[in-house]
């Protein structure tokens, strides 16, 4: 009687699978193995197979089948656009405060509910508040006055110590005689350039219109805030091409020369350049 094989003994033996033709039982092929090594390759595939299987399940065929997918996938879309929704109401809150205000500069109205144009874009900070009555006293006025008149009354910039300004391209506004330069002494913040009635102004870097409106003093006027915090002023009008909002190319005709406003002698331009809040010379920057 044959002793049992042990289990060692059975997994360990070596067999042979030998292929044959049919028709004339010609040798093919042998293929030497063991039930371990057939068990370790059998449970390789398995493993292999339930792994895929698995990659599966949480990629391609969740897409196709799981419903859940599809709605986690909507839930954090809709997240992501809700935060950029409430930051982009944010930065329009700020810039319709900013444009406000400048307005109301520009328009010589900061008697009340008048907050700092540059405060309203930086973030936090919170609007300042008018209190009690803004009217200035008559020493107030006459010191204001004096002030205006003397070499301190605003403080001018050098072109060359702003390389953000450097690198920008600027566009002549209108190409025309300069009648009257900048003069911070005299109260002049720009430069006028007397040009031909119904001449085309053109917008001298790319920005968004901040004012487009009317004052007693210049006529039709409109601003342009373009990068940088730099506002480029255009006055004396005889009519606006663009409206508060618009966003406009260096280059694109936001105007037309005329003589609007009481403080004009004839058909020209005024054209301001203004700095974050500080005047520039125009002349510095732009070839007439």
């Amino acid at each position: 009687m044959k002793p049992k094989k042990t289990i060692s003994e059975r997994l360990t033996t070596k067999y042979q699978l030998v292929i044959r033709n049919e028709e004339n039982l010609a040798e093919k092929s042998t293929i030497g193995f063991t039930y371990a090594k057939v068990m370790v390759i059998s449970a390789t595939l398995f493993l292999m197979l339930f792994a895929f299987s698995l990659f599966l399940s949480k990629t391609l065929l969740a897409k196709w089948f799981d419903p859940k997918h599809a709605q986690m996938e909507a839930n954090k879309k809709l997240y992501e656009l809700a935060v950029k929704v409430d930051s982009l109401a944010v930065e329009v809150n700020r810039k319709d405060l900013f444009i406000h205000n400048f307005q109301r500069i520009l328009s010589g109205d900061t008697a009340s509910g008048f907050s700092d144009p540059a405060e309203a874009l930086g973030g936090e900070n919170q609007p300042v508040k008018a209190v009690g009555n803004m009217n200035l006293a008559a020493s107030d006025s006459q010191f204001r006055k004096e002030f205006e008149k003397s070499e301190f009354s605003l403080v001018t910039l050098a072109s060359g110590k702003y390389r953000e300004l450097q690198e920008i391209f600027f566009f002549t506004p209108i190409t025309g005689f300069v009648s009257d330069h900048y003069d911070v002494k005299k109260g002049h913040y720009g430069v006028d350039v007397v040009a031909k009635t119904n001449e085309p102004v053109k917008c001298v870097a790319d920005g968004t219109v901040v004012m487009a409106s009317w004052t007693q003093d210049s006529g039709h006027v409109i601003a342009v805030q373009h990068r940088g915090n730099l506002v480029s002023v255009y006055k004396h009008n005889a009519g606006l091409l663009k409206k508060v909002g618009s966003f406009v190319n260096a280059g694109d005709i936001i105007s037309i020369v005329g003589n609007s406003g009481e403080m004009t002698d004839g058909p020209h331009l005024h054209f301001e350049m203004w700095y974050n809040g500080n005047s520039l010379n125009p002349e510095d920057f732009v070839t007439f």
